[in-house]
């Protein structure tokens, strides 16, 4: 099968993992654009550029995996960044209509994200006023949607009066203009599935909240999937980043005609039922909603099962994967990892296929977990690792590789769980804000802004991910040996890096 793939931006997540996914199967070809055709963080895509290449494609894919964000506004971040009129998205909606009925046999299935609002003031994502006034933007439309739906504490109603008083008016309305227009292409997105133009659409969320923007945002959405009875065509959930994976796991899993069969194995009694971090429901309800939106199929018990899913979540209390040498103790007394990967090695002893959803820290793997697992020779044994990001990030691209690696090749798949070892595990739970405390300052450089000396840090950043390699892995790989770690800042910042390893030996299949 030739599945073309438009995804949400540039950065390694959203392309060179879902590519990595779509090489671990077997009979599957994936195609995405030439990276001339792609922007830079801020920077838009060239759409046009863009809409030459589908067209092309077009012809000859069997289905496409489209990022509207993408096609429309050049990118994630530009979705955040536009002066778009309504003129815009008429002729974006005509266009994309046009463009299913040039090429009628083209199964399309779309994606395009809830403009998330970040609870922190930050403009390395957000327009500029992002930087002084971004927690005030999300306190306040937080608070309101809280007061039209509950009643405001005295403290919240002071909270929400000394924001309003305070806060520019001309910042509002910039944001909840966009926000308006970004709101109303959703909506036509719906129209497209009702009349067959789109296949299925994922609407993930990223970075959601209970109340606020994208909560009520979600809300007017919801409302007109019931009234067009859509519910089973477009789903909505969190995340983002793992929309590409997730899709092209629904797009393999129905020109296969499989509905892969999943069981859920919890790390901890209250994981299932806790929230975690940068998302609005529980573990288990966010679990629910991916396997749906990947073509697969929750089981009750494990016998029935083409795949367990171990679900590593916290005790009760979530954090920061850079936080773990001081970890909450629920970490430890809500949790029981020893049991946790005793059963994962039965599993496995048992010849069933165990995928792995990393997520009992935001941000990062489980040291501890990675460690247990490494001891109990399991590690390498695995049909998928993940540990990145927020907690669907990590599940939805687990999911994937576990659904495509049931057909695929061991090398690969062993690949590709060493490059989320390096990646989730080596990378962001340690090496990471390791180098922010003590590399950076040595160069006048930040978190935020590599500056002109990316090169630099890439370097340091090449040596320390290799000796956490040697460090921390005693048993697992064996007869493996990776000469060489070679990384790069795709958004010239320290929070996401690309990797490439050199083997020094083959990987045996």
């Amino acid at each position: 099968m030739k599945i073309a793939y438009v995804p949400i931006d540039e950065r390694p997540c959203n392309t060179s993992v879902v590519e990595r996914i779509a090489q671990s199967a077997v009979d599957l070809e994936l195609i995405i654009p030439p990276v001339e055709c792609f922007g830079l963080k801020k920077r838009p895509a060239d759409t046009e550029g863009l809409w030459e290449w589908l067209n092309q494609v077009g012809k000859t894919a069997d289905a496409l995996i489209l990022s509207i964000d993408m096609l429309l506004y050049g990118g994630l971040i530009p979705s955040r960044l536009h002066h778009f009129a309504a003129e815009k998205g008429a002729d974006f909606i005509h266009r994309l209509r046009s463009f299913h009925h040039a090429h009628p046999k083209l199964l399309i299935y779309g994606a395009i994200s809830i403009m998330r609002t970040p609870q922190y003031s930050s403009n390395d994502e957000e327009p500029d006023y992002y930087q002084e006034w971004g927690r005030e933007l999300f306190l306040r439309a937080s608070l309101i949607d809280k007061q039209n739906r509950d009643l405001l504490s005295q403290e919240d109603q002071n909270l929400l009066n000394q924001i309003q008083a305070v806060l520019p008016k001309e910042y509002i309305e910039d944001y909840e203009t966009r926000r308006s227009f970004n709101l109303s292409i959703t909506s036509e997105m719906l129209y497209l599935v009702d009349q067959g133009v789109l296949m299925f659409l994922s609407i993930p969320q990223d970075d959601s909240a209970e109340y606020g923007y994208t909560a009520l945002d979600q809300k007017i959405i919801v409302s007109k999937r019931e009234r067009l009875r859509l519910q089973q065509k477009v789903h909505m959930y969190p995340g983002s980043d793992e929309v590409g994976a997730t899709l092209l796991t629904r797009v393999f899993s129905e020109l296969k005609q499989i509905r892969t069969k999943i069981y859920p194995l919890w790390s901890s009694t209250l994981g299932p039922q806790l929230v975690p971090m940068y998302e609005d429901r529980p573990f288990a309800e966010s679990m629910k909603s991916h396997l749906l939106a990947a073509g697969c199929q929750f089981v009750e018990n494990p016998e029935a099962a083409d795949l367990i899913l171990a679900y590593n979540t916290p005790g009760r209390v979530m954090q920061e994967s850079w936080e773990q040498t001081k970890k909450d103790i629920t970490y430890t007394s809500f949790r029981n990892l020893l049991n946790f990967v005793d059963q994962i090695t039965e599993y496995l002893h048992e010849g069933k296929k165990v995928i792995l959803a990393d997520s009992a820290y935001a941000n990062g793997s489980d040291l501890e977990l990675i460690s247990l697992l490494d001891n109990a020779e399991v590690l390498d044994q695995l049909l998928s690792y993940k540990g990145w990001n927020t907690n669907c990030n990590t599940l939805g691209t687990t999911i994937a590789q576990g659904v495509l690696g049931q057909f695929g090749h061991p090398r690969m798949i062993r690949e590709n769980i060493l490059y989320h070892l390096f990646d989730d595990c080596f990378y962001q739970a340690k090496v990471r804000m390791e180098m922010v405390e003590d590399f950076l300052p040595q160069f006048g450089l930040n978190y935020f802004d590599l500056k002109e000396q990316a090169e630099v840090v890439n370097l340091e950043r090449n040596k320390r991910l290799l000796t956490c390699y040697k460090e921390l892995i005693w048993k697992s790989f064996q007869g493996i040996k990776i000469e060489e770690v070679q990384t790069y800042a795709p958004w010239n910042r320290m929070f996401e890096c690309g990797i490439q390893l050199k083997f020094g030996k083959q990987l045996i299949d």
